[in-house]
């Protein structure tokens, strides 16, 4: 058909040609049309769908009506539409009237449950690159019996790109309860390891910030003019935790406290310390005024009541709204991508961020829009403590610009770990002798 006639047709369906070429257009077309009879389907009822969908020869055998009324149209959004529906359903969710819901009775094996899905992609994702190499990575890991509490000399390691901190950083991170973030923009990562006997003992992974988060920003007292210039002085502990068996001497504990250690945020700062903003074009500084982290499930026990001498470290400010996309993250995600890059547009940005869409987020709203569901899928109700890490005396005034300079704890790492020791690690040791049960071959995710 020549493009005039084209043009006449889209005209009649009510498409907006814009400066679409002829096969796009097409596309446009059809996708109308689709739409349009998946609409006329549903006024059907599920008994007349079954018996519309047998006489054209589509199978109805477990479809529901969302499932049927795709294939039967052709219409590509409702097939998402279903998609995203019965993925929710099956990891355990109640969609009501569009909302995600929680059984009222929930705790953290539940929780853990929730995330089972995502983490069983994530890890068979990963099989491909770390599959082979899981026997040396399984190196790292100590048998109980190979750790003395006495000798523990813990060391940070940066991980650096490419090198076996990196393979042994993501391996570790498989073993997480829920999924685990790459992190955002500025990284920087550690595995935390045990000079004694050269084994992994935890890993701390450090990232920018989310732009808004009531229960911190509430804690700090900024205004959005205030937050807007010294969020950069601000990083999140995405990845915090010890392995076992040191998990089971409190080293998770450890790894907390030795991530706002001075070593640490000293080396953030001399990482990004005079960079300049992609937008604003501005310099900063890369000075780390306080570390944000959220709890895995629910309220913590790791990191409530964690004080170095006699100052408390960690302080809980309030709790997560229960938003985001981990409930797309179990495989339905890949396909919503590839449907949003098919059929969806980026929202207009900032062209120095380059093309497409901006991130995961954008990606789920646009497929969730245009599948004729609500914004509210992306509510999954579990909500994550969150605490805030001053690194110095005055956070609070130099983020909201009252101070012009900091002043920083002194923590070293070396402090950090004596009292560890002595607080919580050879007590433990003593009263729960059972981390030497642990055996390394019980960490494996691949078993031949």
């Amino acid at each position: 058909m020549a493009m005039p006639q084209l043009a006449k047709v889209a005209n009649r369906c009510e498409v907006n040609r814009g400066r679409l070429k002829k096969e796009a257009l097409v596309e446009v077309i059809a996708d109308c049309r689709r739409f349009s009879i998946a609409s006329m389907l549903d006024s059907l009822k599920l008994e007349e769908l079954r018996n519309l969908a047998a006489k054209l020869g589509v199978s109805t055998s477990g479809k529901n009506r969302d499932e049927l009324i795709a294939e039967i149209s052709g219409d590509q959004r409702r097939d998402m539409r279903a998609r995203i529906l019965k993925s929710l359903r099956r990891q355990g969710f109640q969609v009501r009237k569009g909302r995600l819901s929680l059984p009222e009775e929930i705790d953290k094996d539940w929780l853990r449950q929730l995330h089972a899905e995502a983490v069983d992609h994530k890890r068979e994702k990963a099989r491909e690159s770390l599959g082979r190499k899981e026997p040396a990575l399984l190196n790292w890991i100590a048998d109980g019996k190979e750790v003395d509490p006495c000798a523990i000399s813990p060391a940070l390691v940066e991980v650096l790109p490419g090198s076996i901190e990196e393979l042994l950083f993501r391996y570790a991170c498989l073993h997480w309860s829920i999924p685990v973030s790459s992190g955002y923009g500025r990284r920087l990562r550690y595995v935390v390891v045990d000079q004694s006997n050269n084994k992994l003992i935890g890993l701390i992974g450090l990232g920018d910030p989310v732009f808004a988060l009531a229960p911190r920003d509430n804690w700090i007292g900024w205004n959005s003019e205030q937050r807007r210039k010294g969020l950069h002085h601000v990083i999140d502990a995405f990845v915090l935790g010890a392995v076992p068996p040191y998990s089971y001497l409190l080293c998770g504990k450890l790894i907390a406290m030795l991530a706002a250690c001075r070593e640490v945020t000293a080396r953030f700062q001399e990482k990004y310390g005079g960079q300049q903003a992609l937008i604003s074009q501005t310099e900063r500084s890369g000075e780390v005024a306080l570390i944000t982290t959220t709890s895995a499930l629910g309220r913590s026990s790791l990191y409530n009541r964690l004080t170095f001498r006699s100052d408390k470290m960690f302080e809980p400010v309030g709790f997560t709204r229960g938003s985001g996309e981990f409930q797309f993250l179990n495989g339905l995600y890949d396909e919503m991508n590839e449907f949003a890059t098919k059929k969806l547009v980026p929202t207009a940005k900032n062209e120095l961020w380059g093309s497409g869409f901006r991130n995961r987020r954008e990606v789920v709203k646009k497929c969730i829009q245009a599948a004729g569901l609500q914004q509210d899928l992306l509510y999954h109700g579990v909500q994550r403590e969150v605490f805030v890490v001053p690194t110095a005396r005055n956070t609070c005034e130099y983020l909201r610009g009252e101070d012009m300079e900091i002043d920083f704890f002194e923590r070293s790492a070396e402090d950090v770990f004596e009292w560890f020791r002595e607080r919580w690690l050879m007590d433990r040791a003593q009263r729960m002798p059972t981390y030497r049960e642990f055996t390394r071959s019980s960490y494996t995710l691949w078993p031949e």
